[in-house]
C-alpha cells in the first residue's frame, strides 16, 4: 500500500483542524482522544484571556459529567483554593461563590478572581448539590507554593482545634519568619546575603511531626477528619517547599522554576492518592499555563535545564496523561505593567510571522481544535522548532520577542491544541482604574 504523502504543518492545520462553533459537540474528538486518561492538563497562552478560561470550563464540565472526573486542580495556592473546595463541597447558608474566591487576594488576584472562574465555581457547587448523598463531590484544589504565610497560619489553626500543644510547637517554629512579616522577598535576600539563618529546619521539623502523627490526628470524625488532616499536612508541605523556593530565587545554580513545578507535580500525585483511597478510578483535570502544561523537553526550556509539570506527568504517567494547549493571534488581555501592579486591559499584538500563532492564524478559522498527536506522522516538518508566545501576569508588548516568545516543537509539546484567533481580556472581579487604560511600557520580567 502506498504511503500517505506528508504535508508541511502550515498545510496540515487547515486540512485537519476541526472548527469550534459553540455547540455541545465541540470537544467530542478531544473526549475520544483522552480515552481513560486520569490526568487532563488544560493550558492557556496567558493568565488573562476570557476565552481560555471559558473553554477550559466547558471542557471541564464535560469531563466531570461524561468522564467522571472528580477534582479540578489549578495553578493557584493551596489554602486559597481549599476555601473554594469547602464552598463547592460543603457550602454554608448564605455563602456565595464570590465569597469562596475571597482568598485569592495575592497578586495577581485577577488570575482566579474573575468573572469566568466565578461562573464555574457556581456551576460546580450546583453540580455537587445534585449528586446523591453518598456520592463524593467534585473538589477544587491548588497546586502552587507561594502561600508561605497563609499555609503556616492554616497549620496552626488546624492544630489549635485538635492539639493545642502541637499548635504551640508549630507557632514557635514558624516564628522564625516573624522578623520579616509578610515580606518573603526580604527573607530571601537576608538568607542569601548571610544576614539571617534559614528557617529550613523549622518548617521541615513541623512537616515531619505532622506526618509522624498522621494516624493519631485522623482518628476523629472519619472521612471529614482525613480530609482536614490532608489539607493541613499539605499546608505544612507548602510551607517547607515555599521556604526552599524563596531562598533559592536568588541562587543562579538552583532553578527555582524546577522547584515550583516539581512541587506542583508532587501535589497532584498526593491529591490523586488521597482521592484514590475512596475512588480508585479518580480523575483530575488541571488548569495551568501552557508553560507548565506543555512538555518542556521540546522547548528551549530544556536548554536552560528547566523541567515542568507536563513533562513530569508525561514521564510518570505516559498512558494516563493528556495535555491540551491554547493559543491566540491577537485581541486583548488582562495583565499588569509591573510586578504587583494593577490589572490593565492591554492589546495583544498580532503574532510574529515566524511564530506558530501566525501559522494557526493563516488557517483562516476563528476557532478550531487540532489533534496534534493523531497527525504527527502526517506532518513533514513535525520536528521543526518555531517561536510560540507566552504571556504571564506581566505583558511587555514593547519587547515581545525577548519577553514573550520562546522556541518549541508545537506538535510534540501538547497532545492537542485549541486556537482562538481573536480573544478578549478576562474581567477581574475588581476593575482598577488602570483596566482598559491602554498599554504601558513594561519594566519587570513576565511571570507564568
Amino acid at each position: 500500500m502506498a504511503a500517505i504523502a506528508q504535508l508541511p504543518l502550515a498545510q496540515a492545520i487547515p486540512s485537519f483542524a476541526i472548527p469550534l462553533d459553540g455547540s455541545t459537540s465541540d470537544y467530542d474528538d478531544f473526549l475520544t482522544l483522552l480515552g481513560d486518561a486520569r490526568f487532563v492538563l488544560l493550558g492557556e497562552a496567558s493568565h488573562g484571556t476570557h476565552e481560555f478560561y471559558r473553554e477550559r470550563a466547558r471542557i471541564t464540565r464535560r469531563l466531570i459529567e461524561e468522564k467522571g472526573f472528580g477534582a479540578v486542580a489549578i495553578e493557584g495556592d493551596w489554602p486559597d483554593a481549599y476555601r473554594v473546595n469547602r464552598f463547592v463541597c460543603r457550602p454554608q447558608p448564605g455563602e456565595e461563590a464570590v465569597d469562596a474566591l475571597e482568598g485569592f487576594r495575592r497578586f495577581p488576584s485577577w488570575m482566579w478572581r474573575n468573572a469566568d472562574v466565578l461562573d464555574f465555581v457556581g456551576w460546580l457547587r450546583d453540580h455537587n448539590a445534585r449528586l446523591g448523598k453518598h456520592a463524593r463531590p467534585v473538589g477544587f484544589f491548588g497546586l502552587d507554593l507561594y502561600s508561605l504565610h497563609a499555609s503556616m497560619d492554616a497549620v496552626i489553626e488546624y492544630l489549635g482545634k485538635v492539639d493545642r500543644g502541637a499548635a504551640d510547637r508549630a507557632r514557635e517554629r514558624y516564628a522564625c519568619f516573624d522578623h520579616f512579616g509578610p515580606d518573603v522577598e526580604a527573607y530571601a535576600y537576608a538568607t542569601h546575603l548571610g544576614l539571617q539563618a534559614s528557617c529550613e529546619r523549622d518548617v521541615v521539623d513541623q512537616l515531619v511531626e505532622m506526618r509522624r502523627r498522621a494516624h493519631e490526628l485522623t482518628m476523629r470524625d472519619g472521612r471529614l477528619a482525613e480530609d482536614e488532616y490532608f489539607y493541613a499536612e499539605q499546608n505544612a508541605r507548602v510551607a517547607a517547599n515555599a521556604e526552599h523556593y524563596y531562598r533559592t530565587m536568588l541562587d543562579a545554580e538552583i532553578p527555582s522554576w524546577n522547584l515550583r513545578d516539581t512541587h506542583m507535580t508532587e501535589t497532584l500525585e498526593r491529591l490523586a492518592a488521597h482521592i484514590d483511597r475512596r475512588d480508585p478510578t479518580a480523575k483530575i483535570v488541571v488548569w495551568a499555563h501552557n508553560s507548565h502544561v506543555g512538555d518542556a523537553r521540546v522547548t528551549e526550556m530544556a536548554r536552560r535545564g528547566e523541567i515542568n509539570l507536563g513533562q513530569l506527568m508525561r514521564q510518570g504517567y505516559p498512558r494516563e496523561t493528556i495535555t491540551l494547549g491554547f493559543t491566540t493571534y491577537t485581541g486583548t488581555v488582562t495583565a499588569a505593567s509591573v510586578w504587583h501592579g494593577a490589572p490593565e486591559r492591554k492589546t495583544v499584538r498580532p503574532a510574529r510571522h515566524d511564530s506558530f500563532e501566525w501559522m494557526l492564524h493563516a488557517a483562516g478559522a476563528p476557532r478550531f481544535y487540532f489533534d496534534l498527536r493523531a497527525h504527527r506522522h502526517d506532518v513533514s516538518d513535525a520536528h521543526e522548532a518555531r517561536l510560540g508566545r507566552a504571556i504571564g501576569v506581566i505583558y511587555r508588548p514593547e519587547t515581545e520577542r525577548q519577553s514573550h516568545y520562546f522556541a518549541s516543537t508545537l506538535i510534540y509539546q501538547f497532545d492537542a491544541l485549541v486556537h482562538v484567533d481573536v480573544t478578549r481580556a478576562v474581567e477581574p472581579l475588581e476593575k482598577a482604574p488602570e483596566w482598559g487604560a491602554g498599554e504601558v511600557p513594561e519594566t519587570y520580567p513576565s511571570g507564568v
